[in-house]
């Protein structure tokens, strides 16, 4: 059996242990609150990990991306939630994988609308479509006091060629916030708004049947989620030096790390293997983050940092650590976005301690 001391850096190390208790964990809560898990899969592109959501009661996945539909379907996932304002370019593709699976579409304009009821292709059956809802994030989606909201609603619920299957939405602002309390009131906010939206559109005779709300950071402290149907939170998974950061995990918690090795020394700092295509060059939320591309471990077992050896630059190929270290020592490094760093490697290594178990593809492509 493998050592992870015997392996060649950079390499993406998953752990397995700590990635069951996560997944153990979210499916408790979410069962807890009363609610559907439908995990976003944009973190990890596993299907052996989204196996193991499924196996925990996760109904259906979410996707970010055609793509991963696409690869999920053909791994046998076929209640998939394109957690995306659709593209326009990317309707006839998506009205050829929903011949195959229940695929749920997610629009927040007329525009899509338009394009979607105007395609020429023959439907099986209408197509499913979801209604983004701005909860206060301000990315994407309606506002759900508009009258535009409850227009475009109007719209899908009326469609032939459409059936309106609920609103979506998600509180990314979660990132902005610090510790429990904060986050608790952030996903409070996220409920409220979206039960009340809900709440409107049956006054108008529309009937509501998926109610989809979710980020690690909000699920991590929700109190409540009556009124809701489903979550949908995805780095969960894994964890990472930002959820560290904001208090929605222990860094015991962090299921992925980067094994890296020191290349160069000098008495200022030394350079890794692990540059920016390893890394992502995601430094963390402004304001909240201490800019940082990565922290190394002081002791991973312990689930404990090292303060004196931090990622502070990166260029393609070269990561910068601070301190001098000889050439030749490992680093294994927590990273500080793990979904944008899963998105850099071919595969995962999948450890238990100190041993190699497995190796598990990425699906990061795109068509």
């Amino acid at each position: 059996m493998t050592a992870v001391t015997d392996l060649p850096t950079p390499a993406l190390l998953l752990d397995l242990d700590r990635l069951e208790a996560n997944l153990d964990r979210m499916a408790a809560r979410c069962k807890r609150l009363g609610v559907a898990l439908r995990p976003h899969i944009k973190t990890h592109k596993s299907p052996q990990v989204a196996q193991m959501q499924a196996a925990r009661g996760a109904h259906g996945i979410t996707v970010a991306t055609l793509y991963e539909a696409q690869r999920f379907a053909e791994a046998g996932f076929d209640d998939i939630t394109w957690a995306f304002p659709i593209p326009l370019t990317r309707i006839r593709d998506a009205i050829e994988l929903s011949r195959e699976i229940t695929l749920r579409l997610l629009v927040d304009s007329a525009e899509a609308i338009d394009a979607l009821e105007q395609a020429s292709e023959p439907l099986r059956q209408p197509l499913k479509t979801l209604l983004k809802i701005d909860c206060g994030y301000h990315r994407a989606g309606v506002e759900p006091e508009s009258t535009e909201a409850l227009r475009l609603a109007t719209r899908i619920a009326h469609s032939a060629k459409l059936d309106f299957d609920g609103i979506l939405t998600h509180s990314g602002q979660a990132y902005d916030a610090v510790g429990g309390e904060e986050l608790a009131r952030v996903a409070e906010h996220e409920r409220r708004v979206m039960v009340a939206f809900a709440d409107r559109l049956r006054e108008e005779d529309i009937e509501v049947p998926t109610i989809s709300v979710g980020s690690t950071p909000a699920m991590s402290a929700v109190e409540t989620l009556n009124g809701v149907t489903e979550a949908r939170p995805g780095n969960y998974a894994f964890f990472d030096g930002m959820q560290v950061e904001i208090e929605s995990c222990r860094v015991s918690d962090c299921a992925l790390t980067v094994l890296s090795s020191v290349v160069s020394s000098s008495p200022e700092h030394s350079i890794l293997d692990a540059g920016a295509l390893a890394l992502s060059k995601d430094a963390g939320q402004p304001g909240v983050s201490r800019p940082s591309f990565g922290s190394g471990f002081l002791d991973h077992g312990a689930g404990t940092l090292d303060p004196s050896l931090d990622v502070f630059a990166l260029s393609q190929e070269h990561g910068w650590i601070t301190g001098s270290h000889p050439v030749g020592s490992r680093v294994r490094l927590l990273p500080r976005h793990s979904c944008l760093t899963a998105a850099q490697f071919d595969e995962y290594i999948v450890v238990r301690g100190d041993e190699v178990v497995d190796r598990w593809p990425i699906l990061r492509g795109r068509d």
